[in-house]
């Protein structure tokens, strides 16, 4: 069974060989010539390092600090922009018949020429190895030197800008929150002196102050109380005795005081003079005045009618004058008062708010000390990456001239080629029979129409027919062998160079052999 398999496996497959050798032979014709066509490739390499600060981080750490990976790749994703690219073969002429090529193609190209290769890892150094492929020596190292350029100018310029930002960044927070601590100044100032009579700060001397007006007021009525009960006792022994002498009476009022001067200074002179005696005529003059000017006086209010003693009544009217003093210092006293303890009652409101505004004041004054301390800290980070003391990129292996070629691999390409051309004539073998339904077999018959053939008769040819079909595979062969690679060969001369076909397709998938 296993044999009769096997010979109807080779009897498809020498029924397809000119399928076969058709897609083999263009394809590896088309290999070969490529692979003797193509032109020499020149390749220059070099190797970049990412270097540590060379400030440790416990005394001075920078604020541009990024992975040495991610460092790597943001760098590899700038440097291998339309722009740069274009820039760069424009500069160089990198590229055959460049001239001709459009801007997209362009790009492609030099993309799939460029091979970068990053390496590294946990506790190991991070490297980037970048090569060129150019069709000369001088070539491929100018490009490498270009990116090279390139590679450090955005280092340099992506690690400043960052820490440039930083800094401007701090200076601007600190200059807000120097002017928000500013207004929040102004507004306790503004709170406090609206409410200066009731801040917590002078509460207890404010709590001393009312006792001391609540004292002074129970003093001022023992004191109103008193002139109450002089008055009394004043007119109980006037009413009884009809003296008020032997009686501390009150201080007389400096008009009464004037009159018992000019009194005693006439006493005095009648004990010298006569009663014609001018200076006795003119004291007495004076008296009489001083009594009219008493006696013309409005009596004060609450004033007592006159007794008609005037010593009584000088006397009655001086304390009515004293009660009068007290009442307007025991209003004047309430007053107070009653401001005061308006204070001390709004206090305890006037605490809650100036707390807010003082908590709110604290906590900005936080922040801007934070932020002063990272100000400092950007600003130490900016002069590291200005003077270029953090971590940098730097050239290990510089690009060099090569001496050869090392581009392309001829023996590669031809026999990759010519291999992918056998596994694809077998392919299109294999697709052609799947694609045949036909019944050719007894099992065929069996397991598509399920009838079981009886005997199998095979087709009889003889000798002759046999050897003429022979010759015309045979010839077949030959033409299919010499004759497609002659025609992918006149296709490669007269029509379609094959090197640039190879050059486009190698540029379209990204890999150059």
């Amino acid at each position: 069974m296993a044999t009769t398999n096997l010979q109807f496996y080779r009897s498809i497959f020498l029924r397809r060989l000119p399928y076969f050798l058709v897609v083999a032979t263009v394809i590896a014709a088309a290999s070969i010539i490529m692979a003797m066509t193509l032109p020499p490739s020149y390749v220059s390499r070099m190797t970049l390092i990412v270097e540590s600060p060379q400030i440790p981080d416990e005394l001075a750490a920078s604020t541009a600090r990024t992975p040495a990976q991610e460092q790597l790749q943001v760098v590899e994703q700038k440097l291998m922009t339309r722009a740069n690219l274009l820039e760069i073969a424009n500069k160089f002429q990198v590229l055959e018949g460049q001239d001709g090529m459009t801007p997209d193609r362009i790009t492609q190209a030099m993309r799939a020429r460029t091979s970068i290769r990053s390496t590294g890892g946990r506790d190991q150094a991070a490297l980037m190895s970048i090569s060129f492929e150019a069709p000369s020596g001088q070539n491929a190292a100018g490009v490498l030197n270009e990116y090279l350029t390139l590679i450090q100018k955005e280092d340099v310029q992506s690690r400043t800008g960052r820490a440039a930002q930083t800094l401007e960044f701090f200076e601007q927070e600190v200059s807000r929150l120097n002017q928000e601590l500013a207004e929040r100044s102004a507004r306790i100032l503004a709170f406090k002196t609206e409410n200066v009579d009731a801040l917590p700060e002078s509460l207890d001397y404010r709590l001393g102050q009312q006792s001391l007006l609540q004292e002074r007021l129970a003093q001022l009525e023992r004191e109103t109380v008193s002139l109450q009960e002089q008055r009394r006792r004043l007119v109980r022994i006037f009413e009884t005795t009809g003296q008020v002498g032997g009686l501390a009476g009150p201080a007389l009022s400096p008009e009464q005081q004037q009159l018992e001067e000019m009194r005693a200074a006439l006493n005095n002179a009648l004990a010298v003079y006569s009663e014609s005696n001018p200076r006795v005529k003119l004291l007495r003059a004076r008296i009489a005045a001083l009594e009219r000017t008493l006696q013309t006086m409005p009596p004060e209010e609450g004033d007592q009618p006159l007794t008609g003693n005037s010593l009584l009544d000088i006397q009655l009217a001086e304390i009515t004058a004293r009660q009068d003093a007290l009442n307007d210092e025991k209003i004047n006293t309430t007053r107070q008062l009653e401001r005061l303890t308006d204070s001390i009652e709004r206090t305890p409101t006037n605490a809650i708010r100036l707390d807010e505004l003082q908590l709110d004041y604290e906590n900005l004054q936080l922040q801007y000390n934070t932020a002063v301390d990272r100000l400092s800290r950007a600003s130490t980070g900016e002069r590291i990456e200005v003077m270029s003391r953090g971590q940098r990129i730097s050239v290990i292996e510089p690009p060099a001239v090569p001496s050869r070629p090392s581009k392309p691999n001829r023996t590669f390409i031809a026999a990759g080629g010519s291999v992918f051309g056998i596994l694809a004539g077998l392919g299109l073998v294999v697709l052609l029979e799947f694609l045949n339904r036909s019944i050719r077999r007894p099992e065929d018959l069996v397991s598509k129409l399920g009838i079981a053939p009886l005997a199998t008769i095979p087709y009889i040819t003889t000798v002759g027919e046999n050897s003429h079909r022979r010759k015309l595979r045979i010839l077949g062969v030959v033409i299919i062998l010499l004759g497609i690679p002659v025609a992918v060969y006149a296709v490669h001369v007269f029509y379609q160079p094959l090197d640039l076909l190879a050059d486009r397709i190698m540029d379209k998938i990204g890999v150059r052999w």
